[in-house]
């Protein structure tokens, strides 16, 4: 087993996921305060868990003295290249 200690503190950049949308530029043009984007997801489907732009888990969005935190449901093996 290498020694991992050399890469411990290198920080990453975590992105949770909760869906995507694709807008002609005319709509995003149009976006103001109140908008609404209808993302590609239902509200009970899991959000990614992405690291460097690698899916690696998959999870809940959850409230923690009233911050959102993330509870991972699954851990996707490999960290696949996250779908677009």
């Amino acid at each position: 087993m290498p020694n991992l200690d050399v890469v411990l503190d290198v920080p990453v950049q975590l992105t949770v996921r909760i869906g995507t949308s694709n807008l002609p530029m005319r709509e995003v043009l149009r976006l103001e305060s109140g908008s609404i984007i209808q993302l590609d997801r239902t509200a009970d489907q899991p959000v990614d868990l992405l690291v460097n732009s690698k899916l690696v888990a998959r999870g809940e969005v959850v409230v923690v003295e009233n911050r959102f935190g993330f509870k991972l449901t699954e851990v996707i093996r490999g960290g696949a290249p996250a779908p677009v």
